[in-house]
């Protein structure tokens, strides 16, 4: 069994995964407050449509990930598995929770029609997480090498 090609299939794997739940959240969230802007007269902020995104960035993430654990594989496989699974699964839950909060951000912005710019430092912050965890990955498979 090659550990570092089920390392690689976690990384892509339970990023995509999240990525895919927190564009769903932020989503169905987005929609239901269009639906209530159209329902009262109000213009539907299409800004909405970040929001709904705003999760995607990490199966990038992931994918990034995948490849430097191709790139490092032969020096450790167990530590390849092992940032695999658990780098996948915390750029996951970055992507989960940033769909959360971009899921209140389009309820926040359809009731009232303001904070924009404080939603997306909001998202933005939990998107720190993903992002810390891919360069903690990559140093920590460099350091094995």
């Amino acid at each position: 069994m090659n550990l570092a090609l089920i390392g690689m299939a976690a990384a892509l794997g339970l990023s995509a995964a999240g990525s895919a739940f927190g564009a769903g959240f932020a989503g169905m969230s987005a929609v239901g407050a269009w639906k209530k802007c159209y329902a009262s007269g109000k213009p539907a902020p299409f800004i909405m449509i970040a929001f709904t995104g705003a999760p995607l960035t990490q199966t990038i993430y992931g994918f990034l990930l995948m490849n430097f654990i191709n790139g490092s594989a032969a020096n450790n496989p167990g530590l390849a598995l092992g940032v695999g699974l658990f780098g996948g699964f915390a750029i996951g839950m970055s992507a989960l929770f940033q769909g959360k909060c971009a899921a209140a951000s389009a309820d926040a912005l359809g009731a009232t029609g303001k904070g924009t710019a404080n939603y997306f430092i909001v998202i933005g912050i939990v998107e720190t997480v993903a992002l810390f965890t891919l360069v903690f990955g990559l140093l920590l498979l460099n350091s094995a090498a």
